[in-house]
């Protein structure tokens, strides 16, 4: 069964925006898990516009042992202030995986996947870093990335195919190119041996088609359709609508 990673960087932006303590990252992690999901998603930045440092080491104990905890982020952004930087984090925290994304503090969201042709050679040492530490380390790639075989002889052990585009495509009622990028994505990388994710705007409307389309997926890790949806339905019943689309196909 494809496993449901809840990213809960929307319930720290909230509290940010008011200060102080509330919404509870930690609890709304809690209810998540208490509902069914596999395991938790939380994506540092430098800036800490979201997610906090204090906030990793807050989750980690509802998860330890059992339940699966991804750290996403830039393993070469620098540290600054509270943030110690991506590698020191996870070396503290021990998550089960590491999704390494290259973003920056310019963009609003991940929107695009490594090139390798570029970034292969600075990737490799980080990699092994990560996995010395324990962890599982994902690269997040565009579906139609030349470079999906490259990401095994770097010596990550999966993909998270950026679904973005897919999303996009989805929502404007033509998305049958965008599906077939992320299953041939997805095929490439079994073949190499990686296990395959999947994240970035995925919701209840477009999740089943993916699914459909790579049955075999390992993860999806979604964050900010399911909190927006969980506004109206509660937290405990959207995660559930969710585990019951993933066990569908």
């Amino acid at each position: 069964m494809t496993q449901l990673s809840v990213n809960v960087n929307k319930i720290a932006v909230l509290r940010n925006s008011r200060g102080g303590s509330q919404p509870d990252v930690g609890v709304a992690a809690a209810a998540c898990l208490a509902a069914g999901a596999h395991g938790i998603t939380v994506h540092p930045r430098p800036d800490q516009r979201h997610i906090r440092t204090a906030d990793v080491y807050a989750i980690k104990p509802l998860i330890e042992g059992h339940l699966e905890f991804n750290i996403e982020g830039n393993g070469f952004a620098p540290a600054r202030g509270d943030y110690p930087g991506l590698r020191a984090l996870v070396a503290s925290a021990r998550p089960t995986q590491v999704t390494l994304v290259p973003d920056g503090d310019a963009q609003l969201t991940s929107d695009h996947g490594f090139d390798l042709s570029a970034d292969a050679a600075r990737l490799r040492p980080l990699i092994a870093a990560l996995k010395d530490y324990g962890c599982r380390v994902s690269l997040f790639m565009d579906a139609d990335s030349p470079d999906i075989e490259r990401v095994a002889e770097i010596g990550a052990d999966r993909v998270e195919i950026y679904t973005g585009p897919f999303a996009q495509a989805f929502a404007s009622g033509d998305f049958s190119r965008e599906l077939e990028l992320c299953a041939s994505a997805a095929e490439r990388a079994r073949a190499a041996g990686l296990g395959v994710n999947a994240g970035h705007d995925l919701s209840q409307k477009n999740l089943r088609a993916l699914k459909s389309a790579v049955p075999f997926l390992a993860e999806v890790s979604i964050g900010h359709a399911l909190i927006g949806e969980a506004l109206y339905a509660g937290l405990d019943a959207t995660v559930r609508a969710y585990l019951r689309l993933l066990a569908w196909a």
